[in-house]
């Protein structure tokens, strides 16, 4: 197990600097990293924190010759627990990364952390503790610094985003712009001539995607106003964004949700300002759960095989862990699923 990483561009850390920082033989390290008797626990402790400071990882290659069973794939959310538990997207999502894992025996190590600098800590703990064989990328940011992180620890790992946020790793993706585009048309073939957005935070990857398509769709349609407001995807930032909306002196006549919470708060909201769905506002969520065909009127959405783009990228996963060089799959596009909650504006 002579194997090495990059630590950085000005030398390479290998199993032998290692070692000489522990105060032990190569072969301890080896030990160590394999999960194998013949070290102690405080030996072992030893040569896992002088590879932590080294910032040294062994390749999955030179791992997967000695242990070629994954047995737990770790996935981190940015997220409250509370807001996480009534999100369907990552339930469903969720549900689909563990019908694949199922089948392989193998587990989902979950953990909720307050920002990305938390996982990066957390990833890294997993990854030297020899908990993950693996690791699933959510939430992805322009120039993410998780990505360069993980590849320098060599962590093997899937992104859910778009290629250009995911770093050369691995990713599976939805052509969100697409989707934003077909929802505009749809709302202007209606004959909106002003359409809002509430978004979800504005430095997300897919957020900065979906505003560029949602403003360049306004502009090639001619519209009167395309706003986007932007919110951290809970239930109460919709309904502040939707009273701030709804309030304006020229209010929108459509509004484009980023996910299906958000949507169900609006639509509570409308009916507190003395509005009707769709006569006087219409309404449009993206993800389409169960929650979408609960309300009255039924919301109309961008409908989305969240279950489905889930097992995918589980399905990658252990593509790359059987060392399958990088690439990118396209998931299917989320498509307009029309209900009772968008129709023509009102005629003044």
């Amino acid at each position: 197990m002579d194997s090495e990483v990059t630590a950085g561009p000005a030398r390479r850390v290998t199993i032998k600097d290692v070692a000489a920082r522990a105060g032990v033989s190569k072969g301890a390290v080896s030990l160590a990293f394999n999960d194998r008797p013949g070290v102690s626990q405080a030996t072992r402790a030893r040569i896992f924190e002088a590879a932590r400071e080294l910032g040294w990882a062994p390749h999955l290659s030179a791992r997967s010759l000695s242990n070629a069973r994954v047995d737990a794939v770790g996935l981190a959310i940015a997220r409250p627990a509370r807001m996480l538990g009534l999100e369907p997207w990552f339930m469903e999502f969720v549900s689909g990364i563990e019908s694949v894992l199922v089948e392989r025996s193998c587990s989902l190590l979950l953990r909720l952390v307050r920002d990305v600098r938390e996982e990066i800590e957390v990833q890294e703990a997993w990854w030297q503790g020899r908990q993950v064989g693996g690791s699933i990328l959510v939430d992805l940011h322009d120039g993410d610094p998780r990505v360069p992180e993980l590849q320098r620890l060599g962590v093997p790992a899937v992104a859910a985003g778009h290629p250009s946020l995911a770093g050369g790793f691995t990713c599976v993706w939805t052509d969100d712009g697409t989707a934003v585009t077909e929802a505009v048309r749809y709302l202007a073939a209606l004959g909106h001539r002003r359409i809002a957005r509430v978004s979800g935070p504005a430095t997300l990857g897919h957020s900065v995607i979906r505003t560029a398509a949602f403003e360049a769709a306004v502009r090639e349609l001619g519209l009167a106003d395309g706003r986007t407001v932007a919110t951290d995807f809970s239930g109460e930032e919709g309904a502040r964004a939707t009273r701030a909306l709804l309030a304006s002196a020229d209010r929108p006549t459509a509004v484009i949700y980023d996910n299906d919470i958000m949507a169900v708060a609006g639509l509570s909201v409308t009916a507190e300002m003395g509005l009707s769905v769709p006569a006087d506002v219409s309404l449009l969520a993206w993800d389409d759960s169960q929650l979408c065909q609960l309300t009255h009127p039924t919301l109309s959405a961008m409908s989305h095989d969240v279950f489905g783009f889930g097992a995918e990228v589980a399905r990658r996963l252990f593509d790359v862990l059987g060392q399958a060089a990088p690439s990118a799959h396209q998931a299917p596009t989320p498509a307009l699923t029309p209900r009772g909650s968008t129709a023509p504006p009102r005629r003044p």
